[in-house]
């Protein structure tokens, strides 16, 4: 049974983006894989921001710039408790943007 091409929905290859959330999983590696994933998502800058992956790259920086935000704030901080405050916060919202986007990816919805 064939469609007409009306009928016919593109698939989006969605396997870059679960190699980056893998990278990004990995994280407590000195955080070189993150830095690898935000490598190779800029790289990808060609495409569209509208697209499902593109939704989910968007969602990958802004994680990753959020994570290195929180390390350096708490980096920077003089009082110990407020320095593992930042880092434990970091590690824990870092952790949910990566669980999140990478199910939504899953399901196909877009961020």
């Amino acid at each position: 049974m064939t469609g007409s091409p009306s009928q016919l929905i593109l698939a989006e290859d969605r396997s870059l983006g679960h190699l980056l959330y893998g990278l990004m999983c990995a994280f407590p590696l000195f955080l070189l894989p993150v830095v690898l994933s935000l490598l190779i998502n800029f790289s990808q800058r060609h495409i569209a921001s509208t697209s499902l992956l593109g939704s989910h790259l968007r969602w990958q920086r802004h994680s990753i710039f959020g994570l290195l935000s929180l390390m350096v704030l708490g980096y920077w901080s003089n009082a110990l408790w407020l320095s593992l405050s930042f880092f434990a916060l970091g590690v824990i919202w870092f952790s949910y943007r990566i669980f999140k986007g990478w199910l939504n990816l899953t399901d196909g919805v877009s961020m």
